[in-house]
């Protein structure tokens, strides 16, 4: 059959518009969003057409039924919004991809006020006149961690190009070569250094470096002392690093600044809930650090923000480079920092209110009840799956403590009707998504990760997935 004939009995956009099916979606959905859809698919139905030959174009025949349905869905998709809340059951408290730290219920209403009204964002009360927009961070950070002044942006990369940029622009920055880490999206130290305008200055080995390694590349154009916590990974067996104190102390005999990207940003000692090590902001302050850097949204559990804090003399030269501009945050990155830091106040509240550090410290009798709930809701629905609670491991995630396996209770699910590949596939694109992990060939959900309130969801999306028996 020739082409030309099979694509002179597609149907017009008037023809679709006429359709009662199209007719109903025009009662939800904009007409010049139905329109561009109708036009997408008339389009993708010629690419279609066009690109068969012989047998397979002789049989081919026009589905409207396909045309419209395709019409209905993809203007239902578009409708939706992109950026939309998912169900984690994968287990990994930190995930970057699923947007990193939550924040706490209990700062759902101050955050609403400012973003539905107007704020003080930078004007003073007191006296009327125009106000820095830190200035609502900056005291109650001072007396977290103790640091003589503060400055925030955007995320850490920015804080450690800012903190570069300031302090050793066309000079060298000296940092030990297993410190050279490259964090998500490929972004890496060096990258950084050098957008900064700054020239590294690489020491050591991968595996070890020691103290006489900087002091021998110290020279009159050294400008900092970069030290990097390896948030995201561990070098283990025979290796070696310079202490903190020790970096601090060549600083000062050489009257040069030590600047430390922490990373993580975490401001309670983990060790006390049973977790590893990981150092705390407070403790680069108190050991003589001129500059630390830290996330706001790891293991702080707040918003993506990159927090500088360090001496006055340095923090005060970064106010003034033209960078901070570009890089400062908006009025809700603020307020639900400044919400989360208060809750640092009281370290008791801090770890029942802020998500990040209850899913870390959980107990693991406490997640195996709530295991035993899903459960309970999951089989009353007597749906075709085999269903049981198995022992698992959940990950801190985001860059931050690597070595760390935090034992918890999952779900597992089989599917007697589809595979657990579909299944996962299925309940990803639910239309509350929901996120799991596939192992031996069951679909895995961690309840570290996932709220009460999202039994229900989760429940609804197999009922509508799998069927019942």
């Amino acid at each position: 059959m020739d082409k030309g004939k099979i694509l002179s009995k597609l149907p017009s956009v008037d023809e679709l518009l006429n359709n009662k099916k199209i007719i109903n979606l025009l009662e939800k959905v904009p007409r010049n969003v139905v329109v561009n859809e109708i036009r997408n698919s008339l389009e993708r139905y010629r690419k279609k057409i066009l690109s068969m030959d012989g047998e397979i174009l002789n049989k081919f025949k026009i589905d409207i039924d396909e045309i419209v349905f395709n019409v209905v869905d993809n203007s239902h998709e578009f409708m939706e919004m992109n950026l939309r809340e998912v169900i984690n059951g994968m287990g990994t408290v930190l995930h970057t991809n699923l947007g990193r730290a939550l924040l706490s219920e209990t700062i759902r209403e101050r955050v609403w006020s400012v973003a539905s009204g107007y704020s003080t964002l930078e004007i003073d009360v007191l006296t009327g006149k125009r106000g820095i927009r830190y200035s609502h961070v900056i005291e109650i950070i001072k007396f977290i961690t103790k640091a003589e002044d503060v400055l925030v942006v955007n995320n850490n990369a920015a804080a450690v190009m800012l903190a570069l940029s300031t302090m050793a622009k066309d000079r060298e920055v000296i940092v030990s070569r297993g410190e050279l880490v490259e964090i998500g999206g490929s972004f890496r130290v060096p990258d950084v250094m050098e957008q900064s305008g700054t020239r590294l200055v690489d020491v050591g080995t991968t595996n070890k470096t020691h103290l006489w390694d900087y002091e021998s590349a110290i020279n009159e154009n050294t400008a900092a002392l970069l030290k990097v916590h390896t948030s995201n990974y561990r070098i283990l067996g025979f290796a070696d690093s310079v202490g903190l104190g020790d970096l601090v102390e060549l600083g000062k005999k050489n009257n040069i600044p030590v600047i430390e990207d922490i990373g993580s940003g975490v401001l309670v000692d983990l060790r006390k809930y049973g977790l590893m090590y990981e150092p705390t902001v407070q403790e680069s302050v108190a050991a003589g650090v001129d500059v630390v850097t830290f996330s706001g949204d790891k293991l702080l559990g707040g918003p993506q923000a990159g927090i500088i804090v360090g001496k006055k003399r340095y923090i005060d030269k970064m106010k003034k480079n033209q960078l901070t501009r570009a890089f400062r945050i908006d009025k809700l990155t603020l307020v639900a920092l400044e919400a989360t830091l208060r809750l640092y106040l009281d370290e008791e509240k801090a770890m029942k209110s802020i998500p990040t550090l209850r899913m870390l410290t959980e107990p693991l009798d406490s997640i195996n009840a709530r295991a035993k709930m899903l459960y309970g809701m999951i089989v009353s629905k007597k749906l075709d799956l085999d269903v049981s609670i198995g022992e698992n491991y959940s990950e801190v995630g985001g860059g931050a403590l690597p070595l760390e396996k935090l034992p918890t209770y999952v779900i597992t699910i089989k599917a007697k009707n589809i595979s657990s590949a579909q299944l996962e596939d299925r309940l990803r694109k639910y239309s509350t998504p929901i996120f799991t992990r596939v192992n031996d060939d069951r679909v895995i959900i961690d309840l570290r990760t996932v709220k009460e309130k999202q039994y229900e969801t989760i429940v609804q999306a197999l009922v509508e997935t799998v069927g019942k028996q």
